[in-house]
């Protein structure tokens, strides 16, 4: 198989690197589950689409899956619009935040206060220069009324960083011609992320699965045994550049030197969260241990 050269050392993907497990800790926390419960949702998957739409409001479906990129819209449907009928977006948004507070507590490195006070500056920052045209989901959670607590600080900033890589990822993907699922194959083509990781947590039919690989094959992205091409392994390193291009304007609100204060102080704090299990490696995100 053709190498992918991801860019590793560009600053856009080393802070995503640095603080995604800071965010993606409410993933994998028991106290969210069981906030979701609490408020009346019945299945893990609800509350996975309804807490991370909520600041969106009561939207639908179809929006939902065409922001969250990598899911079968029959998926995101089993959730959506009826999650609104157990709770309001406000709920389960004041849910979840708590939820986070409490596994963050719970979670984070003793004496780590003083770290997570700075990186919340450093990180708030970085938000400042987040760009909203075609990016629903980073605007929505950038209205999101700012804790008064360091580690909900961080984790909210974190929240508006990676939606925002996120936002400008889809773009890139559907600039390159690659559907949610399309995408997805290509990134388990590279080694970033494991099949097994990804094909029962995202819903699509093995038809559709199959469909998928047929178009990538026709293309030239992958050829008969599902490894990248050439050409394949090329779409997604323009695709992995494109990401950190499209990611770059919060690095500019930071300048340089915050950039790497940034990073220096959430390394820590993330490998924490990895190497105690908070965090499992490999992960459906794609995210390692820093």
């Amino acid at each position: 198989m053709p190498e992918v050269t991801v860019p590793q050392s560009s600053p856009a993907r080393r802070l995503w690197t640095a603080v995604e497990p800071l965010h993606a800790l409410v993933y994998f926390a028991p106290e969210t589950a069981a906030a979701a419960r609490a408020v009346g949702l019945p299945s893990w998957w609800m509350g996975y689409f309804a807490g991370r739409a909520a600041p969106l409001g009561a939207v639908g479906p179809a929006p939902v899956a065409a922001m969250f990129h990598g899911f079968s819209p029959a998926m995101v449907a089993r959730s959506l619009p009826d999650a609104w009928s157990f709770a309001s977006p406000e709920a389960v948004l004041e849910a979840r935040t708590e939820a986070v507070r409490a596994a963050l507590d719970r979670t984070l490195p003793a004496g780590a206060g003083r770290s997570l006070a700075r990186l919340a500056e450093l990180l708030e920052q970085a938000v400042t220069g987040c760009d909203f045209e075609g990016r629903p989901l980073t605007a929505a959670w950038a209205r999101v009324a700012r804790p008064t607590d360091a580690a909900m600080r961080v984790w909210l900033a974190a929240t508006v960083l990676r939606e925002h890589r996120g936002d400008g990822h889809v773009l890139a993907a559907v600039h390159a011609g690659l559907g949610g699922l399309d995408t997805t194959l290509t990134h388990v083509a590279t080694g970033g992320v494991p099949l097994a990781a990804v094909q029962d947590n995202r819903g699509w039919t093995e038809a559709e699965w199959e469909d998928s690989r047929r178009r990538l094959v026709e293309r030239g992205v992958l050829d008969g045994e599902g490894r990248l091409t050439e050409a394949g392994a090329a779409l997604r390193r323009r695709l992995e550049e494109d990401t950190d291009r499209l990611a770059a304007s919060p690095l500019a609100a930071l300048g340089a030197e915050g950039v790497e204060e940034a990073i220096r102080l959430a390394v820590p704090l993330s490998r924490h969260l990895v190497d105690t299990g908070a965090l499992p490696v490999p992960n459906p995100m794609g995210a390692p241990r820093p």
